[in-house]
């Protein structure tokens, strides 16, 4: 049994949606090392592999660069003096050097192999992570966030990832390795020479700490305005009728240029610093050799004359040493940007789920002469499952008995919409809210649901507290056919059988037929098998609508909702679906929410409601002979707004 999960707080009543605003205007540290922590969890045997490559890939480099001082000093330079040239041992030298860049190489093609199937693997296990956590969140959360912006997070900040696993995070471990090799050889081959390569060094950090620290911000700044954007997209393309209808095109328009305008501003101030950077490290790292050069030099011609291939091989790590500064200024943009999107993943990762405190659950029984035994066969006869303090069951039938004893609600403390609600529904009863918009009927249902917990007062379900069930059980004895309708994609009987996947084709074509749907299924080219795309827009409102009680009817709930359901429909189709929503509604509980006051007639019980409180109670005749407020909507002396 189902209901759809598309549910929103009433209009007037519900809590407030915002575009945004989650992502922090600083980033810290604690993201890049619960980020780098995730990557080492699941690829720890992966991470040695690499770490060993890269820590060979450097080693290589540095050799190569110590391999100058004695290629010129132990083999070049004596070869000039000698009149027979003996190339043998120069040769021998140079194959050493050769199989140790093949090492360096076959080293760096394994890790970088091996950091491909990573960076993959971790977006993937991230977006998974992401959607099953997202399954898990209540339905408050979505009704204060902008679903664009929940969106940007599986697209735009996760891909931030990508870059960053398969190439920042090991340019910047091959780098440190490479500064403390480099800097090591330096001081073996000259102090002097090391310390003004150092304090040219400082200068470099100094700088590169200043520009990345305004780039850093805007980039944070970035990330949280494309969220912003894609929510106003994502809200402007459902709301496109609409805005056809009103002339919105120049205000929408408008409000769209100055979120772009925000979005561009924070994108041109990141990519500014951002791009400066770099030539600011390379102009300083130029500085760092030349002044090298210029005492290494003099060094050279002093009374302790410096070799010359130690001044070449110093000049060599002398780039080394700074090339790696000025590669983690370039990968630090990306750094910056990627953890800006990994602290807006982890802070919906570290959403708090729904609670379920539950304990009671629906079980399938065999009914005998009044005595319940529980079954694991499907019998189409349900009980709860009640477990109590000594250890024993009791086992109580579902009927569908549900009751509100004085309930006050509100979606925050300081706005209270619904006010001592007492009212009762006995199985097979058919009770109906009307009133004006924002007078608490949708979230009477919401309540029933568990979408919200109440603050004061009791729902009890059976005689049981429904907050002793646990919420997938309590959703799956309740069906609930929305106002808005949403169909997946995939065909017609797909969309029917969706709340109950097991359904053998004869019951997905019998409860199309008791909402009065097989007509015009079967008079689509393709019927039951027609693909829906687009939320089924290849269908009319009120052919998507019978589809969605279709859906309910398949399911058979004791207890149905039925929230503006045939609302979309108009007056001759409504007369058609009336006797299918009859048949529907013969023998359960039923919730109806309805604007047409012809649909509610024949309720058990109708709740006049207005700001949250049932002013009026009563069936349709003896409301009337009160010749009060439900008398005055009927007859068209006031209006539901």
């Amino acid at each position: 049994m189902t209901q759809n999960k598309n549910v929103k707080a009433p209009h007037g009543g519900g809590p407030g949606h915002r575009m945004s605003g989650r992502t922090n205007e600083k980033l810290d540290m604690k993201t890049l090392k619960r980020l780098v922590s995730y990557i080492l969890k699941n690829n720890k045997l992966a991470i040695v592999i690499i770490v060993i490559g890269i820590i060979v890939s450097a080693l290589v480099s540095v050799a190569s660069s110590l391999f100058m001082k004695t290629l010129i000093d132990s083999y070049i330079t004596p070869l000039l003096s000698e009149s027979v040239k003996n190339y043998e041992p120069l040769f021998q030298a140079l194959s050493m050097m050769a199989l140790v860049y093949l090492s360096g190489i076959i080293m760096n093609f394994v890790y970088q192999k091996i950091l491909v199937y990573i960076s993959q693997g971790t977006i993937k296990k991230l977006r998974d992570e992401v959607f099953a956590k997202m399954e898990t969140l209540p339905i408050k959360y979505f009704d204060t966030h902008s679903h664009g912006d929940i969106m940007s997070v599986y697209t735009n900040d996760i891909d931030t990832l990508r870059q960053v696993i398969s190439q920042s995070l090991p340019q910047m471990l091959s780098s440190a390795i490479s500064i403390v090799s480099v800097f090591c050889s330096m001081v073996v081959l000259s102090i002097p020479l090391t310390l003004v390569t150092v304090g040219m060094v400082f200068v470099m950090l100094k700088a590169l700490k200043r520009v990345a620290g305004q780039s850093g911000k805007y980039f944070v700044k970035q990330q949280s305005n494309l969220g912003k954007e894609n929510g106003y997209i994502e809200e402007m393309m459902e709301g496109t009728r609409v805005i056809k209808v009103f002339t919105h095109e120049d205000k929408a328009i408008e409000e769209f240029e100055k979120i772009n305008n925000d979005l561009f501003e924070s994108s041109y101030q990141a990519n500014k610093y951002s791009n400066i950077l770099m030539p600011i490290m390379g102009n300083l790292g130029n500085i760092s050799y030349v002044l090298t050069a210029v005492v290494g030099g003099l060094l050279a011609l002093g009374a302790n004359a410096m070799s010359v291939g130690t001044l070449a091989s110093f000049l060599t790590l002398n780039k080394s040493f700074s090339m790696p500064i000025t590669q983690v200024s370039q990968q630090l943009n990306s750094i910056i940007m990627a953890m800006a999107g990994a602290q807006r993943v982890f802070e919906l990762m570290d959403e708090k789920p729904e609670v379920d405190d539950g304990v009671v659950t629906l079980v399938n029984v065999r009914k005998e002469n009044d005595t319940l035994t529980e079954v694991p066969e499907v019998t189409g006869v349900w009980a709860w499952k009640h477990p109590h303090n000594d250890g024993a069951d009791s086992l109580v039938e579902l009927k569908g008995d549900v009751r509100f004893h004085d309930v006050t609600f509100g979606y925050s403390d300081d706005k209270i919409v619904l006010h001592d609600i007492e009212l009762y529904a006995e199985p097979g009863q058919k009770l109906a809210f009307v009133g004006a918009t924002g007078a608490g009927k949708t979230t009477m249902t919401n309540l029933i649901n568990r979408f919200y917990d109440i603050q004061e007062g009791a729902i009890t379900y059976d005689g049981i507290d429904v907050k002793l069930i646990k919420k997938d059980d309590l959703r799956h004895s309740l069906g609930i056919v929305l106002q808005d309708t949403h169909l997946f994609t995939g065909t017609i009987r797909d969309n029917i059988r969706y709340g109950k996947p097991n359904a053998t084709d004869e019951e997905v074509i019998q409860a199309a037929k008791l909402a009065n749907a097989h007509q015009f299924i079967k008079h689509l080219e393709f019927g039951y098998d027609t693909p829906l795309t687009a939320d089924g827009g290849s269908l009319s409102q009120g052919q998507r609508q019978l589809l969605s009680i279709a859906r309910a009817a398949l399911v058979n709930p004791p207890v149905l909702i039925l929230d503006e359901a045939t609302s979309s429909i108009d007056s001759r189709t409504e007369k058609i679906v009336q006797s299918g929503m009859d048949s529907l509604m013969s023998g359960r509980t039923t919730f109806v929410i309805a604007h047409r006051l012809s649909t509610i007639k024949n309720s058990h019980a109708i709740m006049v409601m207005d700001h949250g409180r049932i002013i009026e109670r009563g069936n349709h005749e003896s409301l009337l002979a009160k010749k009060g407020v439900y008398w005055q909507l009927y007859t068209g002396a006031i209006e539901m707004d």
